[in-house]
């Protein structure tokens, strides 16, 4: 007894009217999750596989898709339904030419399948200091990952020997299957789409052609770096299955935080604590730079917290630059706090002379505000 078809627009998950980028979408998501070179010996993914790529073949054209929407699937049972005698429709090789289109080589182009296949990239998180990411380093970096067998070279093939044409697909690396007028093209269940097999599997990486080692690297920290930088590293990921290429190395900076400065973008921020009688009096002061040297900064009397002073050219490196960024200090005015009994009287001495509020403007002009302020409220 055979079982209904399914809804073919209900197959792909999308509405009647979808439209042609959605519904390629969708199906590109299916096929991928369901391609049997992802699912090798699984029964109900290639049915899966067959199922969503014949909707999509029939609902990716528009004459074909508009025989299904008014006459279901009996539009395509016979070679005369519905078509006026004019032999249906032709879906001779059909399924190929969708996935080639869609997804190149991973779904074995006609007569292209090859044996090895490309190695998968691998990520690296690396934390590195603001200094270093100021001056740039060579660092050394431990990853582990899969590396070309060298007891086989690569191959996966034992004793010299070297994997031979599958003899059910003839390295092809796919079958075809005709069902009335659909032709169905599938991975080869025996070489799993590789198109080749080894009569003699290497012993040191079972047939895969590759084992997992630890390899340490050497990784170069341009100065000026970022936080997230991505730096690619070519050729260092996975090797490849069977002598495949292998794939990339991406390295991700992340820049740890300072004891005492604050990075924004080339621009360098620092806090400095500044003694009450340096703000008042005025001064000088040195501060260190990110470049492990001092700077002297002149410091006015009146100094109020808050208030900055740029160093130019005294930040971060600009990547791919000779420009450095520039420098803020930030003053932070100190409250003296344990004095003695004679500093005490001396302060008391000058408050009493007038020194408080008539020679701090911000705290005199705040309270005259707040003076007027309940002014109005008694009106």
């Amino acid at each position: 007894m055979l079982m209904a078809k399914s809804d073919f627009y209900e197959l792909l998950g999308v509405d009647r009217s979808a439209k042609a980028s959605e519904l390629k979408g969708a199906y590109r998501k299916l096929a991928m999750k369901h391609h049997p070179d992802r699912n090798p010996n699984d029964a109900e993914a290639e049915r899966k596989f067959k199922e969503v790529s014949e909707a999509y073949d029939v609902l990716r054209d528009d004459d074909k898709r508009a025989a299904y929407d008014r006459y279901g699937h009996a539009a395509f049972e016979s070679a005369a339904a519905h078509a006026g005698g004019g032999g249906g429709f032709d879906f001779s090789g059909g399924f190929a030419d969708i996935f080639d289109e869609m997804f190149g080589d991973f779904g074995g182009g006609r007569g292209r399948r090859q044996a090895n296949v490309h190695g998968a990239d691998l990520r690296y998180n690396l934390d590195v200091t603001l200094e270093d990411a100021f001056g740039g380093k060579q660092t050394r970096v431990r990853v582990n990952t899969s590396v070309s067998c060298e007891t086989c070279q690569g191959s996966g093939a034992e004793g010299g020997s070297a994997p031979v044409a599958c003899p059910s697909c003839h390295g092809a690396g796919k079958i075809r299957a005709q069902q009335g007028f659909f032709t169905v093209e599938r991975s080869c269940p025996t070489c799993q789409g590789a198109g080749r097999v080894i009569d003699n599997p290497c012993r040191a990486c079972a047939g895969a052609g590759r084992v997992e080692r630890d390899k340490t690297l050497a990784v170069n920290i341009p100065s000026g770096v970022e936080d997230g930088t991505r730096i690619r590293v070519s050729g260092e990921g996975e090797a490849g299955l069977r002598g495949g290429p292998p794939g990339d190395l991406y390295i991700f900076v992340s820049i740890k935080p300072h004891r005492f400065f604050v990075r924004e973008s080339a621009d360098i921020h620092c806090r400095v604590p500044i003694p009450m009688t340096t703000a008042v009096l005025g001064g000088t002061l040195e501060v260190p730079t990110i470049d492990g040297k001092r700077a002297r900064v002149n410091v006015p009397a009146g100094t109020q917290t808050g208030q900055q002073f740029r160093l130019r050219s005294k930040g971060m490196s600009v990547l791919r630059s000779s420009a450095r960024g520039d420098m803020y200090v930030q003053a932070q005015v100190e409250t003296p706090v344990n004095l003695t009994k004679q500093q005490r009287e001396l302060l008391r001495q000058f408050d009493d002379a007038g020194g408080g509020s008539s020679h701090s403007p911000e705290a005199e002009g705040f309270f005259t505000k707040v003076k007027e302020l309940w002014e109005d409220f008694k009106e």
